[in-house]
Order: C-alpha cells, then structure tokens, then sequence
C-alpha cells in the first residue's frame, strides 16, 4: 500500500463520504477509487466551506475534509481555513504540499508551517511510516475539545511512497470532559440567588447536541435565553422564553434583558469581544461555561467557571438545583415580558416588513420567505453585511441546526459554500444561503457548481446594485467616482450556468417566485432567485 492509498483509506474508516477540493492533488483519485465522493469546486475556498458545513450540520460525528493543489491552491484555500478557525469548526484540511526537497525553499508556500497560527494542528507527512501516526493525530484533535481546523499536508513526491509494513489505524476515540464539581455547586447557589438571570448561548451546545437540557434549564429557572449568531438554533426562538440572536442587529429584547440582569450565564460561548457579537453590560456577574478554559477572563470577568463539555455542564447543574432544593419559577412573568418588549420592537419595523415599495425592501423579502418555506425543514444561512445583519433578528427558528450563523471573521461569500454543505450533509431539507450583490462578486463562479455536483440549493440574492452598508463610510469617493457602485445580472448567470435564474422586482412576485424556486431544487435544479432591492441600510441595533 502506497501513501495515497493509506490516505484514502484511513478517510474512509474515519467515516468521510466526501472529499471537496480542486485538482491537481493525487488524493483525489485516491479517495473515489476508495468510494469517497469529490466534489470538485471553482475555488479552494469553497471547498473548505462546504467541508466546514458538513461537519457544523453532524456537530462534528461527521467530519468534513477538503483537499487542494500545494502552492496557489492552498494559498487561495487559506481565507477558508481562518474562517474555520475563527468559528471553531473541526475540519481536516489535505493541501498538496511541493516536494521534500524544496518545502522549505523560498518562495514555496508551505501549508504545514503557513497555516499553522490559523488551525488547530498541522503537519506534513515526510516519511510513509508515519501516515497512520499522523493522521491519528489530526482525527484526535478533530474529534476531542474545541473545534478548529486540522491541517496535513502531503508532499508531491509522498503519494507513490510504499509503507513499510500493513497499515495499522483504527479510528480515534471521542472523549467528553464535565465541569469542576465545586464549580457547579457554586454557580448553581449564584443561579438561584439571582433576581433576573439570562442565559446567553454559543454554539458549544450544537456539538454537544444538548438542546434538551439547554430547554430543560431554561424553564426550571425562567431564564430567557439569547444566543449568538453561531448559536442561534439552539433554543426554539418561537419559545416564550426566547430573546433571539445577538450580532450587529438583534431583538430589542436582547439588550432589554442584558442591562436588567443581575446575573448572565454563558453556556457553550467563549464571550469573545467582536464588532458582530453583542457586548456584555458591565458590572453583571458572569457564570462561564466553555470548552475551553482559553476562554475564561479572556474578554469577561468570570466569577465562577465551568469548563466542560455543554451537555455534561448543563446535566451536572441541573442535577446541583435538584441537590440543593432550588425551587423551579414561573416562566409567566418573564415570557410576559419578553412579549411585550418584542411586540413593541416588531411594531416599529413592520412598515419595512410589510412594505410595497420597488425597489423592494429586503425585508419584506426575509419576511415573505420565512412564511413561505418550511422553516422547521430548512437550513439557512447568511452572507457578511447586510444580509446577516437583516435576516439574523427576524429568521425564527424552530429546529436545531436550522441556521448555520457566524460572525467572528466576515469573509464575504461564505455563505454559498456552507449552503452546498448543507445539502450535501442533508439531501432531505432545503438549504438556502441569503447573500448580496457584493458577496456574489466573490464566490458566485461557484454556483456552477452547484449545477455541475448536482447540489439543488435555493439562493436569494438580494441585488441593490451597491455596496449600501458602505455609503455611510464612503460618500466622497461614491459622490465624485461611485466606487460603491455594482452591476451585474446574476438571474442570467445563473441560467447561463445550467441553473434556474429569476429576477424578481415587485412585491406581489415574491412569494411565487419563491414557489418556483423551490419546485426547481425539488427537480434537482439549483435556483438563484434575484430580487431588485431599494439601498436599505437600517438595521435593528440595540
């Protein structure tokens, strides 16, 4: 057995079906003779995107992996990998890497050494005995602990190398790690002497999948619960108790909340101080529960610290208020309440939800779409800009992983590769990415693949033919050059692509268009709705 043999082998055992990427790299080859799937993209960045999907989606049971060229090509991948490090997605990233003679000679990229400060681990294979050790190694900091990317790369001249004996791997185990005892005793005494608890929530409960305790808790304590964007999903934001999503634009009952309590525990959050993520009111006592103790005191102070798998977390305090007699409270007045700073809130932008104007008004498109589709059977998510900052506060979710959000690094076009991810991990929902005409710009080439993997999304493309999030900032050089200015017909593009394009300008076309495009992904078909939108640059702040 040669390496890349070993290398496709030891992906198949791990359980990965499917191998993003673009040539030329040998493992390629390698992994379809092995039954693995290549999904092959218009640009390396994409490929890490939608590997970064397919392991959010399984909340990493099932990882995503993704491979390219050395050089250029995994230059072009890097965006991708930081992105996946700065959301904490566990995705084994396989650059080609040049030959062992010249990996280190300049300017060669080398994607072990380059990569390093934005994954979790990297490594390059230099000797065919040492295939099975490192990959081991890479699956084990994949599946235990905080999520991050793990990069190997593999030389040009490996691939045809012999092992020196029978490979021998088995896959690596999962471990999971529970809070300090004493921890929890104290945060659960803090909890129940609290007036006006919050519970703010980040992603850490997708991977530990612990939606019901996280449900459980909340109304044992009448806590109403926030989420950040990376978060958002993990509490049916129809409850009485939910508050919403927290970034750039949120519920006016998220601040209402934060400023009022006396007391906010974060659970599965790392409290990470971001232009998208909502700051937490000083002078609150904070209760942190967190993967990874790197987190504590980082951007808040902590009084108490639990650090510990979410799930595990959450059932040793629930298990504590039990221990301790803590009474369970009436969610009554604070789902009350909750109410009526919402209802309030939503009064204000129904004007833009509710609009006929055309120009559309993007809200009223977010609006239409969220009635229209299934929501409890779809997987959204946005682009960077006003796209996130107009669809996170008003998408409602019902389901888990229904919404794939983030916000810490905001690479424009992220969002059409998580969405092709998303139908790859889930062939049975709909998967819709919601971007602009300025994130279109970087990644639209690759909603031919879409058409050509036969990948059947549904995207929203909402067209003002302008960067408007960037008017405020830039008026001289738009009045005297408009450099905000852009053009394009992407309905056509996509329809040039093989796909199905339709431009939308009036209000009354939304929702059939909407029918349409759904009935196209039904087919097989990916669709590319694209609606005229008015240069809207409101967004709800706190």
């Amino acid at each position: 057995m040669n390496v890349g043999e070993a290398l496709a082998e030891i992906l198949k055992r791990e359980g990965i079906e499917i191998l993003t990427g673009y040539p030329v790299n040998h493992l390629i080859e390698y992994a379809a003779a092995a039954g693995i799937r290549p999904v092959i993209v218009r640009q390396e960045r994409i490929a890490v995107h939608m590997a970064d999907a397919i392991s959010r989606l399984s909340s990493g049971r099932k990882l995503g992996a993704c491979c390219m060229q050395y050089g250029p090509g995994s230059e072009n991948a890097f965006g991708g990998v930081a992105q996946c490090y700065g959301e904490s997605v566990p995705v084994l990233v396989l650059p080609g890497g040049y030959p062992r003679r010249l990996a280190h000679v300049s300017p060669n990229f080398n994607s072990a050494q380059s990569m390093r400060p934005v994954a979790k681990s990297a490594e390059s294979i230099t000797l065919a005995g040492e295939v099975a050790a490192i990959m081991r190694r890479a699956f084990t900091r994949l599946r235990n602990g905080r999520g991050g990317p793990a990069v190997v790369e593999i030389p040009w001249d490996m691939y045809t190398e012999e092992l020196p004996a029978p490979l021998d791997y088995q896959p690596v185990l999962s471990t999971r790690y529970g809070p300090d005892p004493e921890a929890v005793r104290e945060a659960a005494r803090l909890l129940a002497a609290a007036k006006r608890p919050v519970l703010y929530v980040g992603q850490g409960v997708h991977y530990a999948r612990a939606w019901p305790q996280l449900r459980r808790l909340a109304e044992r304590m009448a806590l109403p619960v926030c989420t950040s964007l990376g978060g958002k999903s993990a509490f049916p934001e129809t409850h009485p108790l939910a508050l919403g999503s927290a970034g750039v634009s949120m519920s006016r009952a998220v601040p209402h909340f934060l400023r009022a309590a006396d007391l906010i525990l974060g659970i599965g959050c790392s409290f990470t101080e971001s232009p998208f993520a909502v700051k937490m009111p000083p002078g609150k006592t904070i209760i942190h529960a967190t993967l990874d103790p790197d987190h504590l005191n980082k951007d808040v102070r902590a009084t108490v610290g639990m650090v510990g798998d979410a799930g595990l977390t959450l059932d040793a305090l629930l298990a504590e208020l039990d221990a301790q007699g803590v009474p369970a409270r009436d969610n009554a007045p604070v789902a009350a309440e909750a109410a009526e700073v919402r209802a309030a809130w939503l009064a204000e932008w129904m004007p833009k939800l509710n609009s006929d104007e055309a120009p559309l008004n993007p809200y009223r498109v977010i609006r239409d779409l969220a009635q229209t589709v299934n929501v409890g059977n779809t997987i959204i998510t946005h682009d960077a800009g006003s796209p996130r900052d107009q669809l996170s506060p008003f998408w409602q979710c019902t389901e888990p992983l229904t919404y794939l959000g983030w916000g810490k690094t905001t690479q424009l076009g992220y969002g059409l590769g998580l969405a092709m991810g998303a139908k790859l991990a889930h062939p049975g929902k709909l998967c819709i990415n919601v971007w602009g005409d300025a994130a279109i710009g970087f990644t639209g080439m690759d909603f031919e693949t879409a058409v050509r993997e036969r990948i059947p999304i549904l995207s929203i493309l909402l067209n003002n033919f302008s960067m408007a999030i960037e008017l405020k900032v830039m008026p001289i050089s738009t009045e005297k050059y408009r450099s905000t200015d852009i053009s394009g017909d992407y309905a056509a593009m996509a329809r040039a692509f093989g796909g199905y394009g339709e431009r939308v300008t009036t209000p009354e076309e939304i929702v059939p268009a909407i029918r349409r495009g759904i009935e196209q992904t039904r087919a097989g078909v990916p669709a590319l709705l694209e609606f005229i939108t008015c240069k809207e640059t409101a967004v709800a702040r706190p």
